[in-house]
């Protein structure tokens, strides 16, 4: 039986870290957008956020929690490394400068954003010893396949905490997810829903009449009962508010199959083998 049933329930890292299941995704959030919808989530109960230097909002991200009502302590901060400031030297720049931009001493997740080639090991190795310095108490990546994880794990000292990749029932990935589930990676999911078209899909209407939810909702259920962490994103109140509106309710064995059986291998963000930016 599936046992997050709050907003409040955690998955326990392998390092022992405990991760929300839920929290707010922010790409490419403008910045007065952003803070509104920081501090929304945080009053909703959201107490993970999630953001990158690449998204350029950090800085107000870091306003919108000093002027919460909720303590820097209590939530769950993550960034990434860019692309363009991977390697070793220039990737713990990187980091004293979101550091920096987010008004805080440490995160709580930091992650290579994308597996550039012929430089994650080294990002990896800068992650390592931030990690190792009590600066960022978890490290991870996002967009590494299963190639890409068994490369870094064959010279890392410390095997990836989380891996945050496109997820959702267009692109299920059964051999990442498995290969995440069998090392003790904790999958986390971003376009979990599919940048707004599963409204156009037909099975998940029809699961949200039942249930009386939207099909929205019916894939950030789905995404928990698969054990994936999700960061929906989202600028306006009342879709953060609904979004938090899925632990009321459990899919069938059977409803969770048939929306497996949605898989497409089809991806709305770049191919993680061709990165080219």
């Amino acid at each position: 039986m599936n046992t997050i049933t709050a907003i409040q329930k955690t998955t326990e890292l392998h390092n022992g870290v405990k991760m929300p299941w839920l929290g707010l995704g922010t790409y490419l959030s403008e910045p007065g957008e952003v803070e509104d919808a920081v501090k929304t989530a945080l009053q909703v109960g959201y107490r993970s956020i999630d953001t990158a230097a690449f998204y350029r909002n950090e800085l107000n991200i870091g306003k919108a929690i000093k002027e919460s009502d909720v303590n820097r302590d209590e939530i769950f901060l993550t960034s990434k490394v860019w692309n363009s400031d991977q390697g070793y030297d220039k990737t713990l720049q990187a980091f004293d400068k979101s550091l920096e931009q987010l008004g805080t001493e440490y995160l709580d997740l930091y992650l290579v954003h994308w597996p550039v080639k012929g430089k994650f090991l080294d990002t990896w190795k800068a992650l390592e010893k931030l990690y190792e310095e009590k600066r960022v108490r978890a490290i991870g990546v996002s967009n590494f396949l299963v190639h890409h994880l068994e490369e870094l794990m064959g010279k890392a000292k410390i095997i990836p905490m989380v891996n945050q990749v496109e997820f959702h029932p267009y692109l299920v990935q059964k051999d990442l997810m498995l290969f995440c589930l069998e090392n003790n990676i904790q999958q986390e999911a971003w376009s979990p829903i599919m940048k707004g078209r599963a409204d156009e899909v037909e099975l998940l209407r029809k699961l949200a009449e039942k249930y009386k939810k939207t099909p929205t909702q019916i894939v950030l259920r789905w995404d928990l009962q698969h054990n994936v962490v999700t960061i929906p994103k989202s600028v306006h109140d009342n879709r953060i508010e609904e979004n938090s509106q899925i632990f009321d309710f459990t899919l069938t064995e059977d409803e969770m199959a048939s929306i497996d059986m949605l898989d497409k291998h089809d991806r709305f963000g770049p191919d993680p083998d061709h990165v080219t930016f």
